[in-house]
């Protein structure tokens, strides 16, 4: 929606942004934006109420698709991402949901990473396979298999980099470029870095995709989602779309993560060096068999990395344990501090075994093909002191080592 905006200096950094836009203040001048718990909105008079419904005047109308708390949310989205326009949703499923369904229709195609979130492989292949949308999953690294699966029906790459759980890093720009080659959209899912390290527009990408769930919200209070993209394309195909099923972001959960982006630079800068300290750590346990992070000089993508993340790894780390299923089990139960839990991006450290729990609906051949072995543990690493997170993971570690040892 064209509502007003506030009339900010030019030139003010994306961090300030995500504190201060939104929207103009209300007559009661508060500080910190007020939260619109409403269903609807109230009109002066049935004219004014027949133009605002037919979209001939801008105005809020019915929170299904248009609230003030959401149009907050969006523009500070949309500032730190670079992008002109954004659009909340229910959850980053209903995203990449509103995503094939907004731009695709049967006998249209996607070129996806074999890497990405679980779901979103269910989704894609599984779900809108039944509608006739044909998905071909390639090799996250590999340009060249990206280029190969391209057909004259290709209408989205989509991508996730960092991948979850291994943290693989697709090249954007070159992705980007052969998307482009093909009249395709190439679709970003920035959760594991979030604009706070990277912003794939800058690169190439059209639209980038969220879990507002993540590091948005920052605390693990809320379920969210966004696309980001070009304020036509948001307009034209996103909103009517939203309005029409209804995978809209409620008011509070956009309050939510509103109040999030205010704290997302600093958390992340704070999270991404405590994940490489501690993935430096595990990297020279006698327990440990190989560590999965961007931010280490032995990933193999570590430059390119480097290059879109700002300099900074992430939060989000992996690593496989010498062993499988049961020591991986015995490292995670050791811990105390740790939350056993399937998220990431929360300010307290989550520990999580992917094969049978995130990734545990995908088949043995499509994990395997993701990398994603039972011995493998990820960290979402939170704000807990280093050394009380070493210290917890050490517990387990240390004693798979002692029966590791001749």
């Amino acid at each position: 929606m064209a509502l007003p905006r506030i009339d900010w200096p030019e030139g003010l950094h994306p961090d300030t942004l995500a504190i201060r836009d939104g929207l103009p203040r209300t007559a009661w001048g508060e500080n910190s934006e007020a939260l619109f718990l409403t269903s609807c909105f109230v009109h002066p008079d049935a004219e004014t109420a027949a133009r605002r419904f037919a979209n001939e005047e801008d105005a809020f109308v019915y929170s299904r698709f248009s609230n003030p708390n959401v149009t907050i949310m969006e523009r500070r989205l949309a500032a730190l991402e670079g992008t002109s326009g954004c659009i909340g949703t229910a959850s980053g499923m209903a995203a990449i949901t509103l995503l094939v369904m907004s731009l695709l229709k049967a006998g249209d195609h996607i070129v996806c990473s074999q890497s990405v979130f679980g779901s979103t492989i269910r989704l894609l292949v599984g779900e809108f396979g039944k509608f006739g949308v044909e998905t071909t999953l390639v090799p996250q690294t590999d340009v060249a298999a990206w280029a190969a699966a391209r057909r004259t029906n290709t209408k989205l790459f989509f991508a996730e980099t960092p991948t979850n759980p291994l943290g693989e890093i697709c090249d954007i720009r070159a992705l980007a470029d052969l998307a482009h080659e093909a009249g395709a959209l190439l679709v970003v899912d920035n959760c594991m870095c979030s604009p706070a390290l990277q912003q794939p527009v800058k690169f190439g990408a059209d639209i980038v995709m969220h879990s507002g769930t993540k590091f948005l919200d920052g605390q693990g209070r809320v379920i969210a989602g966004a696309l980001c993209a070009d304020e036509a394309l948001v307009r034209s195909r996103f909103e009517p779309l939203v309005r029409t099923a209804g995978m809209s972001l409620s008011p509070f959960n956009a309050w939510v993560v509103a109040k999030g982006l205010e704290t997302l630079s600093v958390r992340l800068h704070a999270q991404s060096e405590r994940a490489l300290e501690l993935a430096r750590w595990l990297e020279s346990h006698p327990a440990v068999a190989r560590v999965h992070y961007p931010g280490l000089a032995s990933h193999p993508q570590h430059a390119l990395a480097m290059h879109q993340q700002g300099g900074r790894g992430g939060a989000v780390l992996a690593f496989d344990v010498k062993g499988g299923r049961a020591e991986a089990f015995g490292v995670i139960d050791a811990t105390r501090v740790l939350s056993i839990a399937g998220n990431f991006g929360d300010v307290r450290s989550i520990i999580t075994h992917p094969a049978s729990t995130t990734h545990g609906r995908l088949s043995e051949d499509q994990r395997r093909a993701a990398g994603i072995g039972q011995g493998l543990i990820r960290l979402g690493v939170g704000l807990e002191h280093i050394a009380d997170l070493k210290a917890d993971l050490a517990r387990g570690l240390d004693a798979l080592a002692l029966t590791l040892s001749p």
